[in-house]
């Protein structure tokens, strides 16, 4: 999108908002979405009017992750080699017993907690009784989970962001929907996305979050649902939103 020299740049969340209407009025369950251009440090948020809060599902697992290196960093040692196989495990086939050690290892809920602290979340309430999964969070929130494992300025070393990332890069083929969607041919993307059927409703949460390459800039995309008839549904809904956010927004985001 481009403007006229002497005209105002339209505000992010409101191209964002123009962007996604439709989808939102046509799409079954809430969505909620959330843009960075890392460059500029602009962003863009799509949120239900109601403030709903959503279920993490696996996206939790980044978030461990970028906790247990905090912890780790914060004792001056690198993980064990348990650890980080489980971590393997964890992001690269979204293995839950891994997940389970991990959430042990990082003090639960408190220590997932005080880590949100430390990179700057707001809106996200750890799981109780050790169901990391059903944390709840806003795509807002996991735009900054991306941001501290990804940005310079991160309380996280840049070796813990490297390694972050590498494994986001390396997701099981079948695991790798979502705002994969919106990248580039030919470019990779470093994402890990959750679903999970809720049992009293039987609708679904899917969720996908990560860094993607759009019309040759770095993006860092959350997008988060819930309320889906299927799993199938819900992707389709995700990656349907994804591309329409990165093609709308990215040049307001970054100044083109």
């Amino acid at each position: 999108m481009a403007w006229f020299a002497g005209t105002a740049a339209p505000a992010p969340d409101a191209v964002l908002a123009a962007a996604l209407r439709g989808l939102a009025r046509t799409a079954e369950g809430n969505v909620s979405l959330a843009i960075g251009d890392p460059a500029s440090g602009s962003s863009a948020v799509y949120a239900p009017p109601d403030e709903h809060a959503f279920v993490t599902a696996s996206v939790a697992k980044v978030g461990i992750l970028a906790a247990l290196l905090l912890r780790a960093q914060k004792e001056g040692r690198p993980l064990t080699a348990e650890q980080r196989t489980d971590a393997r495990q964890m992001i690269q086939v979204s293995d839950n017993h891994a997940a389970d050690r991990l959430w042990r290892a990082i003090g639960g809920a408190d220590g997932l907690a005080e880590a949100n602290r430390t990179f700057g979340l707001t809106g996200t309430v750890p799981g109780a009784d050790d169901h990391w999964g059903l944390t709840t969070t806003t795509a807002a929130d996991q735009l900054r989970l991306l941001t501290a494992v990804t940005a310079a300025d991160s309380p996280l070393t840049p070796e813990s962001r490297a390694y972050v990332r590498a494994l986001m890069s390396r997701v099981r083929s079948g695991q790798d929907w979502g705002v994969s969607a919106a990248a580039d041919p030919g470019t990779g993307t470093a994402l890990k996305n959750g679903w999970l059927p809720r049992t009293a409703s039987g609708l679904w949460v899917v969720n996908s979050v990560g860094v993607v390459r759009h019309d040759g800039h770095e993006l860092l995309l959350a997008v988060l649902c819930d309320g889906q008839p299927s799993q199938a549904t819900g992707i389709d809904t995700v990656e349907a939103a994804v591309v329409a956010a990165a093609e709308a927004v990215t040049g307001v985001l970054v100044g083109r």
